[in-house]
């Protein structure tokens, strides 16, 4: 081992000491503001709300119902589960799925939640709305049911790949039985 001279033992001690009092400098004084800008705002509770969510557990289970639904039917499907809010919990692409299934089912997903009805609904009001296919993200064709908790959307399951919409829907009705 290496023995150094008394000049470079009080140089690296000197070095050592001032980063540590550099250090402890900075988080006295990041920790010295206690001005009311410094806190967080606290807000009253009668200024929130809370709501329900579906677990990604719950998600995955009613994706993998809509999957084994549709292979008893020799159907490829994908699947997508989206939240409240329509982001995607989970999505499931089955064996053999085209390729624009995955997209179709994720987009029926958010209009029967958005709408807080099936899609084959849906797909009816566009002969007296057809604007609402405009609307980013949405999908208006059948294969899609919202999930609900006390009368209130929580999730949406959208399926397509299957030949017909009426087939997809009926395939997300079987992933939202499983919640049940």
């Amino acid at each position: 081992m290496k023995k150094f001279s008394r000049r470079a033992r009080v140089a690296t001690g000197g070095v050592v000491l001032a980063a540590v009092a550099a250090g402890t400098f900075g988080t006295v004084s990041a920790n010295a503001d206690t001005s009311a800008q410094a806190r967080p705002a606290a807000v009253k509770p009668a200024d929130t709300v809370t709501s329900t969510h579906l677990s990604i557990a719950a998600a995955t289970e009613a994706a993998e119902a809509v999957l084994d639904a549709a292979k008893k039917e020799n159907q490829r499907v994908s699947v997508a589960v989206v939240d409240r809010n329509g982001t995607t919990l989970v999505t499931l692409r089955g064996d053999g799925a085209g390729p624009q299934s995955y997209d179709s089912a994720v987009r029926k997903a958010f209009t029967a939640v958005s709408w807080n009805a099936p899609t084959s609904e849906l797909a009816k009001r566009l002969e007296t709305a057809p604007n609402l296919k405009d609307i980013p993200g949405t999908l208006f064709l059948a294969g899609a049911v919202p999930v609900t908790a006390n009368n209130a959307p929580i999730a949406g399951i959208g399926v397509a790949g299957a030949p017909s919409g009426d087939l997809d829907e009926k395939f997300a009705r079987a992933g939202a039985a499983a919640l049940r």
